[in-house]
Parts: structure tokens; C-alpha cells; sequence
């Protein structure tokens, strides 16, 4: 793969938006936007917040998970709410197009975790429980289904979604034998591509878990998206990983890196 953009800590929660690829540098508190010529800019910075994750509401808004402090932050750092009372920590976030958010986090990071639910007025509560270290997530076109990548199930996880934003039809979209998926994103054909910190790859899945390629790299990978200005180019997020007690180990291993898929 091609390497875009490198110095970061520790890069996670990519996302395609508005012709650039976006993404979290965990350890530098920052949100950054990556033109496909691999100029970076700072969009907004949260001091000590790791995990540090993104999306928009369908009016364009910016929300941000300050994962430490369970809250989820305004483009300018005022709470736009707070995930407290369902989760002590939080991790990644998505949006759909009613407004709803969906935080999975939970109290105890030895426990299973749950998934919180942020309604467009403000309502927070807890619509899933006994998710395995929820990572990446995902929300398809049609707004009726929540994908979710379960890191210590080896699984892709899908709920069905209702009016009201809560969950039901829990049922294995995927079983992912030894992964352990992290970010994920899906593709214009209705697929996953997740990727894999400990496997150092990213892999697109279908429905059922059928695996329908693999793209390796030479460090762990975090999180993973489609982009580029054809939407054929997979932008991978990666970066060395130790431990959560030395997450950087002797300095900056965090890079974009990109493939070009035919």
C-alpha cells in the first residue's frame, strides 16, 4: 500500500466526508481531514481523549466521543450529551439519518459493554447489552440496520433498527473465526471491510462472512474506509501497537495508508 500520511500517533475512526478522508489521532487529541494529496488539517482538538471517535447528524453537524470523560461534544467542545448513566467509557460512534446516535462503551472494560442511544432530543439509554468490546459500526443507506464490529467475539454484530431507535433482531451478520475486527465501514455494494490490529490486514466480507479479499499491511490495522475521488481507493489506518500502558511505544508509528482496489 501506498502511504499517504505518517507521523501520527495513533490514528483510528476513519471516515469519507466531503472529498477528504477523516480521521482520529488518538494520543494527539486531534480530529484531522486528509485531501487525497495527503495535505492534513486539524478540524478540532480534545485534550487527553482516548478513544476519541466521530460522525455527523444529517444536518451536518460534527459530534465528537470524548471516550475518557462519557461524553459526547459539540464541534466546539460544549456536550451534546452525556453517556454517563449508560456507560462509564465509551468508544466509537454513528450516526443515522433520523438523528440517532449509537455509543457503544461500557462500565467495566473486563465486562461486556453495551450500546447507548442518543436520541435527536437529547434522550439517552441503553438499547443493547453483552457486546463483546465494541468497536467500528456501521449503519446501512436505509437506515434499518446497525452493524457492529464485536473485537472479542469475532464477529460483525447486526440489530435492526426502529423508528424510535431502538434495537432488536440481534443476530450474527458474520462470524470472523480468529479476527478480532476493529473499524469498519461499508461499501457501495453492501459489503464490510473491517480491519484488524493483531492480523495487520483489512478484510471485505459479505453477509454470512463469505471473505471476498484481503489487503495486508506491515503494522496494525485500526480502522478502514472506502474513499477516493472514484470511491475505488481503501484508506487504511494503521500504526504499530504495544500495549494500552505504552499504546505509542518509542514514538510516532501511526500512517495513512492507501490501495488502490480495482
Amino acid at each position: 500500500m501506498k502511504t499517504l500520511l505518517d507521523g501520527l500517533k495513533l490514528p483510528e475512526s476513519a471516515r469519507w466526508h466531503d472529498g477528504r478522508l477523516w480521521l482520529a489521532n488518538w494520543g494527539g487529541g486531534e480530529i484531522l481531514a486528509v485531501t487525497p494529496g495527503g495535505e492534513s488539517e486539524v478540524i478540532a482538538t480534545v485534550p487527553n481523549a482516548m478513544p476519541l471517535t466521530f460522525d455527523w447528524l444529517p444536518d451536518g453537524r460534527l459530534i465528537i466521543v470524548d471516550g475518557p470523560n462519557a461524553n459526547l461534544l459539540n464541534a466546539d467542545l460544549s456536550v451534546y450529551a452525556d453517556i454517563a448513566p449508560v456507560a462509564a467509557f465509551c468508544n466509537e460512534v454513528v450516526t443515522d439519518g433520523r438523528g440517532n446516535a449509537f455509543v457503544n462503551g461500557s462500565h467495566d472494560l473486563q465486562a461486556p459493554g453495551v450500546l447507548a442511544l442518543v436520541t435527536p432530543d437529547g434522550e439517552v439509554r441503553e438499547v443493547a447489552d453483552g457486546i463483546l468490546f465494541g468497536n467500528g459500526m456501521a449503519v446501512t443507506p436505509d437506515d434499518k440496520t446497525l452493524i457492529v464490529a464485536e473485537s472479542y467475539g469475532n464477529r460483525l454484530t447486526a440489530f435492526d433498527i426502529g423508528e424510535d431507535g431502538s434495537l432488536s433482531g440481534r443476530r450474527v451478520w458474520a462470524d470472523l473465526g480468529g479476527d478480532h475486527p476493529d473499524g469498519i465501514s461499508l461499501d457501495a455494494e453492501g459489503a464490510v471491510w473491517y480491519a484488524d490490529v493483531a492480523a495487520k490486514h483489512c478484510v471485505r466480507v459479505r453477509e454470512g462472512g463469505e471473505v471476498l479479499k484481503k489487503v495486508e499491511a506491515d503494522r496494525g490495522c485500526f480502522s478502514c474506509t472506502i474513499g477516493g475521488e472514484d470511491g475505488r481507493e481503501l484508506y487504511v489506518l494503521a500504526a504499530e501497537w504495544h500495549s494500552w500502558e505504552n499504546p505509542f511505544g518509542d514514538g510516532p508509528t501511526g500512517q495513512v495508508q492507501v490501495e488502490k482496489l480495482a
